[in-house]
């Protein structure tokens, strides 16, 4: 189980990460999938056609709402150049350390010039559970609940009863995509940190890698 440190609960609505499932302040649940791009512009115009026929069914087949997120950044190459430094350390002749270290020059000229970003689409899918207030029972109100009179998902029968829910809306979008010709992937515990501590602190991507 995951949570959310300090200051930075402050500002956002999670309440905890749990099995791949974010939990939001509500009680509500969210679970995120990762889906691949698609060339479209490379594709023929019947294939064009059937994929955004096969897209629209699958938006008319949805009786839930989902985000779709998609995340764009600038292209990363430092572990990459880290790896060609270390490549050329281990050159054992002149020439290919002249030829190494020209190529090491050639990709951060070529990055840096033509500011290359990546995308990575996320789609977001909510569950709510079902709220049972008792507030109108008169015993209740009669002896007083210092708890609230909502249900939460903090149970683990509550919780794996409302997960299951949730992977079954998860199941729809996977197939529906997948008829589209995309690629996905539902997102474990730690991606879904990572992928909110990279949001949250997009300054450490300027931070220098350290040296092993």
């Amino acid at each position: 189980m995951a949570k959310i440190s300090g200051t930075t609960q402050e500002f956002v609505p999670i309440r905890e990460i749990r099995d791949g499932v974010v939990i939001l302040k509500d009680g509500s649940m969210r679970a995120i999938v990762m889906a691949s791009s698609l060339n479209f512009a490379l594709k023929s115009t019947d294939e064009q056609n059937s994929i955004i026929y096969q897209f629209q069914n699958f938006i008319n087949s949805l009786d839930f709402s989902v985000q779709i997120f998609v995340q764009s950044k600038k292209l990363d190459i430092r572990p990459y150049i880290s790896l060609l430094e270390g490549r050329y350390k281990e050159q054992g002749t002149d020439l290919m350390k002249i030829q190494t270290r020209e190529y090491i020059e050639f990709i951060k000229t070529f990055v840096e010039n033509s500011n290359i970003m990546t995308k990575s689409f996320f789609i977001v899918i909510p569950y709510s559970p079902p709220v049972i207030n008792d507030s109108h029972n008169p015993i209740k109100s009669l002896l007083g609940n210092s708890s609230s009179d909502k249900t939460k998902v903090s149970g683990s029968g509550s919780f794996d009863e409302s997960r299951t829910q949730l992977e079954q809306r998860v199941g729809v979008v996977e197939q529906g995509l997948t008829r589209c010709g995309i690629r996905v992937a539902e997102l474990g515990t730690e991606e879904i940190v990572e992928l909110f501590y990279k949001i949250f602190n997009p300054g450490d991507m300027e931070k220098p890698i350290q040296q092993s």
